[in-house]
């Protein structure tokens, strides 16, 4: 469902075990609180698909862009 609010661009970061994806998203700005933007359904429903799409490996770059995660030396 989507807010009638007012709506901003960020970048998002989706961290798995192998991957960080980072996604521009939209956050929407609530009447009650502009202090704290949040995100929407449909929102939430991407960043679980590219999440899910990481986990098995099959990162679709068209969405964002794909970095292996890896760590520290």
């Amino acid at each position: 469902m989507r807010l009638p609010r007012e709506r901003i661009k960020r970048t998002g970061f989706i961290q798995t075990e192998k991957y960080v994806v980072a996604v521009e998203v939209e956050m929407v700005i609530p009447v009650d609180d502009s202090s704290e933007p949040c995100y929407d359904s449909e929102t939430v429903q991407l960043i679980r698909e590219i999440k899910e799409h990481a986990e098995r490996g099959s990162i679709a770059s068209k969405k964002g862009k794909v970095y292996a995660a890896v760590g520290a030396a």
